[in-house]
């Protein structure tokens, strides 16, 4: 559904910014970041390097809002439907996670420049992450993931956690109650993990840590969410209050560390 308002167009999907993200026309208006100039740098960086699947930053508005161009196409918003979980999607989105990062290893980072650390990569690193690679923020056509959107969250960290994060969405590397909220039936996770692997290119050194990083990108993100519930975040406590509480996060925890076996001969065989 469409929602038109005296802002624009309002586009649906995410957390963060719901409800505060608007289309006019062929640019996108949405809240500016703190570290906006640095972020939108960034992005023209990677334009100048022949990656052309993220938004062009435009400007600021007097509001301070920050103006980007429309990248047309189809976003999946949960439930996802069947298209967004096929193998030629999930492949599609880790040969873009690939391109994105052999972009973005030849962009210099300043890694004082304020980059949030909210699910930022602990071990720090040189290339800047993408760190939200949902399904929600990849712009899919025909079938295939075509750009990647909202860079809200990027820091600075190892392509290898990139790629923990993206697997934890797209495989996904959760506990069969949480899949079924959210996810097409019948998803085999062994097989989606090493076709995530093989799209990307995963060199065997980082296939053998992938599951250990996998996580460790799990803790952080459930710190992240335990900040903001902490913090009353209305948006946070009731997605956590609707998906299970603490109970999922903790279930989601032992389904992982008694599948890591079987995950980690998944990538290496």
């Amino acid at each position: 559904m469409i929602v038109v308002t005296a802002e624009g167009e309002a586009l649906v999907g995410g957390m963060a910014n719901a409800g505060a993200v608007f289309r006019r026309g062929a640019l996108v208006e949405r809240p500016a970041p703190r570290n906006i100039r640095v972020l939108h740098a960034y992005l023209l960086a990677l334009k100048e390097r022949g990656f052309d699947a993220a938004p062009t930053p435009v400007g600021l508005t007097g509001g301070g809002r920050e103006q980007l161009t429309f990248i047309p196409g189809d976003v999946a918003l949960p439930p996802f439907a069947n298209w967004a979980m096929t193998k030629a999607a999930l492949e599609s989105v880790g040969s873009l996670l690939r391109r994105l990062h052999e972009a973005s290893a030849a962009i210099e980072v300043d890694t004082r420049a304020g980059w949030p650390g909210d699910v930022a990569d602990p071990e720090g690193g040189t290339m800047l992450c993408h760190n939200d690679v949902c399904p929600e923020n990849v712009v899919f056509r025909d079938g295939r993931a075509a750009a990647l959107i909202d860079f809200d969250l990027a820091a600075p960290g190892r392509p290898l956690w990139d790629v923990a994060m993206t697997a934890r969405y797209w495989v996904p590397l959760v506990d069969p109650a949480s899949t079924a909220a959210f996810y097409p039936s019948g998803l085999d996770a062994p097989a989606r993990l090493r076709i995530l692997a093989d799209s990307y290119g995963l060199s065997p050194q980082d296939r053998a840590e992938l599951f250990g990083v996998i996580e460790q990108a799990t803790d952080v993100c459930r710190a992240f969410v335990a900040r903001r519930v902490a913090d009353g975040d209305p948006v946070y406590l009731q997605a956590l209050a609707e998906r299970g509480g603490w109970e999922r996060w903790d279930r989601m925890r032992t389904w992982l560390a008694e599948r890591r076996e079987m995950f980690t001969a998944a990538l290496l065989d």
